[in-house]
């Protein structure tokens, strides 16, 4: 490459990746998309919602009252505003949330999980708990878990403080 398409190391070349190294990258890239399709699938065909609905249903259940501003829940799933907003909407007309004024201000919405909702959360979890373990754990030694755990940690802080990072709330915001 010339000079003028090297950029971003500490002497201005260009780190590439070596062969193991973008082996990896690439995989786990497939793996991330395969993961979230797999989930999904799972949650359509024995639950009939997608994995997002199944995602707002488990951070209502575990909010306090089963409660959450719809900015916090967006946040916290790193979903836009907008994603959230009609997911709650599908999920309303389900009879499984809903939505009222912020009783602290009366500015915010906040998304309720309803005893129906909750009902159909115990129903399906089972199934998705099963999901990520055959698919995410059980391929996995005690150790590999471990330090995926510990891979997971030290990426998201890498990702929060790099100079084009990311945070959960940047990609609730942007999403």
């Amino acid at each position: 490459m010339a000079d003028e398409e090297r950029a971003d190391g500490a002497d201005g070349a260009v780190r590439w990746l070596d062969a193991e190294e973008d082996r990896t990258w690439r995989d786990l890239l497939t793996m991330t998309q395969l993961l979230q399709v797999s989930l999904d699938r799972q949650m359509r065909t024995e639950a009939g919602m997608p994995q997002t609905y199944y995602t707002v249903l488990a951070m209502l259940s575990e909010a306090p009252g089963r409660r959450l501003r719809m900015s916090r829940l967006a946040e916290i799933t790193t979903s836009s505003p907008s994603r959230i907003s009609h997911a709650v909407t599908r999920l309303e007309e389900k009879g499984w949330v809903e939505r009222s004024r912020a009783e602290e201000d009366g500015r915010g919405a906040v998304a309720a999980l309803t005893d129906a909702g909750w009902d159909v959360l115990h129903r399906t979890a089972p199934g998705h708990v099963e999901q990520v373990r055959r698919v995410l754990f059980d391929p996995l030694t005690v150790e590999q878990r471990r330090v995926l755990g510990e891979i997971c940690t030290a990426v998201l802080g890498a990702l929060e403080s790099s100079p084009h990072g990311v945070t959960r709330e940047e990609c609730a915001e942007a999403g």
